[in-house]
């Protein structure tokens, strides 16, 4: 069979060009999170320069990306379905890093606004391209490390935006910390586009697999009707209420409880980010891959025991009376916590017919940042205000605890739900015909 010009057959690679793409889509996703996050770390100096006020702040750290990365991931992400995955990835990079950069020239709220909104549409083209590709870079016995390893580049990112952004505002200002968080994008995005290569849709798919995008409403009806795919994302989306809580909270929590100033606050919870998020996501791939050989149902109910097991560290941490043992707690709690995304991200994959595979993924996103981060985000502060009467600056910790210990919960429920579907729907015996 003629292949189209550009798509590569499994036997034309080299034994190790898999990985090197699989690290350029792991930095894209370091640079993905930075650039998005340097913005928290900014926004004191931002406000006083401009006069903000908070509720300005507020949508320029929310709204105007969020909205637009939600809108813009659902036609990024058909596109993928069916266009050159690694050429959409190259532009998304070099659009959020100019976009990025031109932050640091922006005049005021508005000129602000509106590059923070390039940065979402950038970023929008980003994920459901990166995930599909690895879904063909990398076989099915093989794909959590590989999500494991791409989970790697969000925490790097989180860790980098914090540090790297404010050592950089301290020493040349907020504007050039744009610039200079901006730069290393453009390159990264003429290496993709020179030297990855765009590999055959499906080539690992099961038999009968489907690579033709149909319409968008049938798409739809098939994801929808489909019980592992749908388990998935909403265990996914209530799961990562954890993930929010940890990342959005954490540092009022220290703030609060402890005698630190926001700069230290900085570096060590960025620090400990790497410390636990670094490991986390690589050994709950090669966890999840070992452990599927014996039941592929692994993939399901590894995270909803993560769920659980991640609130025994983070409700010690949450407890702590000196700062250290707080941070050695909830890097082992967040580490615990990241080893899920491994079998998430290669179920989400592996569920669904290669020509939905980025449309599923813009999909899980929407829910994602609708339930995991807007809801969350809303309930934990109702909470500690109603709490901070009775309990103080406890108040806090007590409702990121309730919020986690709910979502976990919860998530157990329909992980578990998700792996008695993988039976009954015939995916199990599918790839046993595979």
């Amino acid at each position: 069979m003629k292949l189209p010009p550009g798509l590569l057959t499994p036997t034309r690679e080299g034994p190790n060009y898999r990985y090197y793409v699989l690290t350029l889509l792991t930095l894209t996703s370091l640079f993905s999170v930075a650039d998005r996050l340097v913005f928290s770390i900014l926004m004191q100096d931002i406000k006083t320069e401009f006069a903000l006020s908070d509720t300005q702040l507020g949508l320029l750290a929310g709204a105007a990306f969020t909205i637009t990365y939600i809108t813009f991931g659902f036609p990024a992400a058909r596109f993928a379905d069916r266009s050159n995955r690694k050429r959409i990835v190259a532009a998304a990079i070099s659009v959020w890093s100019v976009a990025t950069a031109l932050c640091g020239l922006a005049t005021g709220f508005w000129s602000l606004f509106l590059a923070r909104i390039a940065v979402g549409m950038g970023e929008a083209g980003s994920g459901p391209s990166s995930q599909s590709l690895i879904a063909d870079y990398f076989r099915r016995t093989e794909m959590a490390r590989a999500m494991g390893f791409l989970t790697i580049g969000a925490t790097v990112g989180t860790a980098f935006g914090l540090i790297a952004g404010g050592l950089l505002a301290q020493a040349f200002g907020w504007r050039w910390a744009f610039v200079l968080f901006g730069l290393p994008g453009l390159v990264l995005g003429v290496f993709l586009f020179a030297t990855v290569n765009e590999p055959l849709r499906g080539r690992y798919a099961p038999p009968g697999a489907s690579t033709i995008q149909l319409p968008i409403l049938q798409t739809l009806r098939s994801l929808l009707s489909n019980r592992v795919y749908m388990g998935v994302i909403l265990g996914f989306a209530v799961q990562i209420m954890i993930g929010y809580a940890m990342a959005i909270w954490m540092p009022a929590i220290m703030l609060r409880n402890f005698d630190v100033d926001t700069g230290h606050v900085a570096i060590y919870l960025g620090l400990t980010f790497l410390l636990g998020g670094i490991p986390g996501p690589v050994i709950g791939g090669y966890l999840t891959d070992w452990m599927t050989r014996f039941d592929e149902r692994w993939r399901a109910l590894l995270p909803g025991l993560v769920s659980l097991l991640c609130l025994i560290p983070l409700w010690l941490s949450l407890n702590a009376g000196a700062l250290w043992l707080f941070l050695g707690l909830f890097a082992l709690s967040y580490g615990i916590f990241v080893s899920s995304q491994a079998p998430i991200l290669s179920l989400l994959q592996a569920c669904v017919e290669p020509s939905q595979r980025g449309f599923a993924v813009a999909f899980a996103l929407f829910f994602n940042n609708l339930i995991g981060q807007l809801v969350s985000a809303a309930i934990i502060g109702a909470l500690s205000d109603h709490f901070t009467p009775a309990h103080g600056p406890f108040a806090l910790n007590l409702s990121v605890f309730l919020v986690c210990l709910a979502a976990g919960l919860l998530a157990m429920v329909i992980f578990v739900w998700t792996a008695a579907a993988m039976r009954r729907s015939g995916y199990l015996a599918r790839l046993a015909a595979g």
